[in-house]
């Protein structure tokens, strides 16, 4: 506990519930996933910051494995539902067909009665798979209902798992599946990179607060994604922290998307309702690159945003 404790200090956080929890598996050792994540971003030249430590307790502490149970329990309860529908319409056809090929003989005989009896079972077997059959449409209707339920629980966990809460964006995690269905696609395209830092944002927020702090990020979000179309994606990559990644652009087209971004953001003005005390106008500091020919996504985006802080310097 002294350990997890000093190493918050270290790096510079508070002591919460949230915070003491990844410092403690930290400080344990033994989850080697974690520590990888918290050194890359060390290694990035960017602190720690509650938005990072609120992913990493909601990727390897929040216990969804109730969630999952239930999800998978409801898959295969509807294949197996699926399942029993098949073979009782498979075994209900394949009645009928027997009743058929022993009666079909009969039909042509020239005895009448025979032949009334054979009528007879046909008509009796050909009513009890109408009924089988109207008894399956029922049980498919139910399992297609079933299906619409399990897909939109399913797409809420994907809303959950891909997009940041506050503003909308696609997450880190979203980021890394985007850029894989892009290089399977095509494993020579052009990936370029708009990283985005909002200046001064930690003491606007300390200023401020964190809620109107929240608010001003999710406009600025907003403006950031208005740049983009349907082809981009637009990420929250940290608290203060914004990444653009657009396939198939090169890097000039990119620094033109980029210095429109900038230009927005700081036409925009901000108020605060209760108060109606005027904000300080925002600005932001970019990166921009492309990726090259195999470069893992991390260092692409380390790459990047080292430029910034080079650009910025300049």
């Amino acid at each position: 506990m002294t350990l997890s404790v000093a190493q918050l200090k270290q790096w510079n956080l508070p002591v919460n519930p949230i915070n003491y929890a990844v410092s403690y598996e930290y400080c344990k050792k033994n989850n080697p996933l974690l520590i990888a994540n918290i050194k890359r971003l060390l290694l990035s030249g960017k602190g720690l910051d509650s938005f990072f430590m609120e992913q990493l307790y909601k990727d390897f502490f929040l216990d969804q494995s109730k969630f999952r149970d239930e999800i998978i329990s409801d898959i295969s309860q509807l294949f197996t539902q699926i399942q029993e529908n098949c073979l009782q319409s498979s075994s209900g056809a394949q009645d009928l067909i027997e009743q058929l090929d022993d009666n079909i003989p009969a039909l042509m005989s020239n005895d009448k009665n025979e032949i009334k009896s054979a009528i007879s079972k046909i008509h009796k077997a050909s009513t009890t798979f109408k009924k089988q059959q109207q008894g399956l449409v029922e049980k498919l209707e139910l399992s297609q209902l079933q299906t619409q339920k399990l897909e939109a629980e399913l797409e809420e966990v994907r809303q959950e798992m891909y997009l940041d809460p506050v503003t909308g964006l696609n997450n880190r995690k979203s980021m890394s599946k985007h850029v894989d269905t892009w290089l399977r696609e095509d494993s020579e395209r052009t990936i370029a990179a708009i990283v985005i830092s909002v200046d001064h944002f930690k003491a606007f927020s300390e200023r401020f607060g964190a809620l109107i702090g929240d608010v001003i990020l999710s406009k600025i979000a907003k403006k950031v994604a208005g740049y983009v179309d349907d082809s981009g994606l637009p990420v929250r990559s940290a608290s203060d922290e914004f990444i653009i990644l657009l396939p198939d652009v090169e890097g000039d087209i990119a620094s033109e998307i980029a210095e429109k971004i900038k230009q927005g953001i700081e036409k925009l003005r901000f108020v605060s309702v209760q108060s109606k005390v005027r904000l300080p106008k925002m600005s932001i500091s970019f990166g921009i690159s492309e990726m090259k020919n195999m470069e893992p996504l991390n260092q692409f985006i380390n790459r990047t945003r080292k430029k910034m802080f080079c650009d910025s310097s300049s």
